[in-house]
C-alpha cells in the first residue's frame, strides 16, 4: 500500500479518536444542570467537576510523556481508547457527587493521555504541513464539542443523563478497534526515535515551552472557567433559559470549526507570534464585551466571536511549538508544556465557581480575569518586539 495512503487511513483514525476523547472531556458542561438537579446542588458547586475532568485531562501528561519515551505513539493511542471506555461506563454509573467528579477525573484522564501522543505524531506524519495536519485533526475535535450540547439535549429527551456516558463508552470501543486496525497498515514515521529524555528536552527548550505554558494557561484558564460556567452565567446575568443557553454554546463551539481550518492554514504562512497577540486582544476583548451587553442577538453574536478567538490560538500556538521544536526533542517537549498549561486551564471553571458561590457576580469574575489576559497579551508584544521570545524556524512547504 502507497504510505500517503496508509498515512491518511491513520490519519483518519486519528481524527475519529479525536472527536470521541473530545466528546468526553467536553460533555460535562451542557449535564451540570440537569446532573445538579438530580443531586439536589446547585450549578455553581458543580464547578468543580467540570474542573475534575480537565485536571484528569492535565495530570497523566508528564507521566504519558515518559512512556512515549519508551513506548511507540500508536500504542498509547490506543490505550486511551480502552481505558475511555471503561471510565465512562464507571461515571454513568454514580451514585453520589464523590463519585461522579471521580468518573470525570478518570475520563480526563484519555483526553490527557490522547493529546500527548497523538500532537507529535500528527506533526511527524505531515511534516511539511504542520498547520494544515492540526487543524484538520482540531476541527475534528470541535466537532465533538459542538455535537456535546445537542447529543446531551437529544438524550435528555428520551432518557436520563447516565445514557450518554454510556453511550459514550459503546462508541469507544468501536473507535479503539478502528485505530488498531489502522495503526496495522501504516508505516509510522521515525523522526522521534532519538527523544528519550524529558530532562533533556526540558533543559534545551525551556523558553519555547514557558512561551507556551504562559500563553496558553492564561487564555485556557479563562476559557475553562467560561464556557463550563456558560449556561448558569446566561441564566443568572442575563436572564436566558436553560434551552437557549444550550443553543448559544453550540453556535459558540460551532464557530471553531472553521477556526480551526482557517488559522491552521494562517499559522503555516504567518508570524505565529504577532497572530498569538492578535487573538490573546480578541479573545480577551470578546469576553468583556458579552459581560456588557444584553439581549439575545448580541450575546450570541459575542458568543460566536468568543469561541472563534480562542479556537483559532489552539491551531497557531501548536503550530509554533511542533513546527519549532527539533526532532529529538519535540514529544518530550511538548509533554512538558501540555502538562503544565493544562493544571491552569484545570482550575478555570472551579476557581470561578468558587468565588461565584461566595457572591461574586459573575460579570465582575470574567473582567478581572479578561483583563490580566489583555496584560499578558501586551507582555508578549512586548517581548517579541525586543527579539526575546523564540523564533519559529522557517519551514518547508509543499507535499509530504
Amino acid at each position: 500500500m502507497p504510505l500517503s495512503v496508509s498515512r491518511a487511513q491513520m490519519f483518519g483514525s486519528l481524527c475519529a479518536a479525536v472527536f470521541l476523547v473530545n466528546l468526553a472531556r467536553m460533555i460535562f458542561a451542557p449535564l451540570l444542570q440537569p446532573v445538579a438537579a438530580d443531586f439536589g446542588v446547585t450549578v455553581a458547586s458543580l464547578g468543580v467537576l467540570a474542573s475534575a475532568v480537565w485536571l484528569g485531562s492535565a495530570l497523566p501528561r508528564l507521566p504519558t510523556g515518559y512512556i512515549l519515551t519508551r513506548v511507540p505513539r500508536h500504542y498509547v493511542v490506543i490505550a486511551t481508547g480502552t481505558l475511555l471506555v471503561f471510565t465512562s461506563a464507571y461515571t454513568g454509573l454514580a451514585q453520589t457527587t464523590t463519585h461522579l467528579i471521580g468518573g470525570a477525573f478518570l475520563m480526563g484522564l484519555s483526553s490527557g493521555i490522547y493529546f500527548i501522543a497523538a500532537n507529535p505524531l500528527i506533526s511527524e506524519l505531515f511534516p511539511r504541513r504542520v498547520g494544515r495536519a492540526i487543524g484538520i485533526h482540531g476541527m475534528s475535535s470541535q466537532i465533538a464539542a459542538v455535537s456535546a450540547p445537542l447529543i446531551v439535549g437529544g438524550i435528555l429527551l428520551v432518557a436520563d443523563w447516565r445514557t450518554t456516558f454510556f453511550a459514550i463508552s459503546a462508541t469507544a470501543a468501536i473507535v479503539t478497534v478502528f485505530i488498531v486496525y489502522a495503526s496495522l497498515r501504516v508505516e509510522l514515521p521515525y523522526a522521534g526515535v532519538e527523544d528519550r529524555s524529558l530532562l533533556v528536552a526540558a533543559r534545551a527548550q525551556w523558553r519555547l515551552i514557558l512561551t507556551g505554558i504562559i500563553i496558553a494557561g492564561t487564555i485556557g484558564f479563562l476559557w475553562n472557567g467560561f464556557f463550563n460556567l456558560y449556561g448558569d452565567y446566561l441564566d443568572v446575568s442575563k436572564g436566558i433559559d436553560e434551552s437557549t443557553a444550550r443553543l448559544l454554546l453550540s453556535f459558540m463551539f460551532a464557530a471553531g470549526i472553521p477556526a480551526w481550518l482557517v488559522s491552521g492554514r494562517l499559522a503555516d504562512t504567518r508570524r505565529n507570534i504577532p497572530l498569538l497577540i492578535l487573538i490573546l486582544f480578541l479573545f480577551a476583548g470578546s469576553i468583556l464585551t458579552i459581560t456588557i451587553v444584553d439581549g439575545l442577538v448580541l450575546i450570541a453574536v459575542v458568543s460566536v466571536v468568543v469561541g472563534y478567538t480562542f479556537f483559532s490560538m489552539l491551531p497557531v500556538l501548536d503550530t509554533y511549538l511542533l513546527a519549532s521544536l527539533p526532532d529529538q526533542h519535540r514529544g518530550s517537549a511538548y509533554t512538558w508544556y501540555s502538562a503544565t498549561m493544562m493544571i491552569f486551564t484545570a482550575l478555570g471553571a472551579g476557581t470561578i465557581g468558587a468565588v461565584v458561590s461566595r457572591g461574586v457576580a459573575y460579570d465582575t469574575a470574567f473582567r478581572v480575569v479578561s483583563v490580566a489576559v489583555i496584560i499578558l497579551a501586551i507582555g508578549v508584544w512586548v517581548m517579541y518586539s525586543r527579539g526575546k521570545l523564540p523564533k519559529r524556524p522557517a519551514y518547508p512547504t509543499g507535499p509530504d
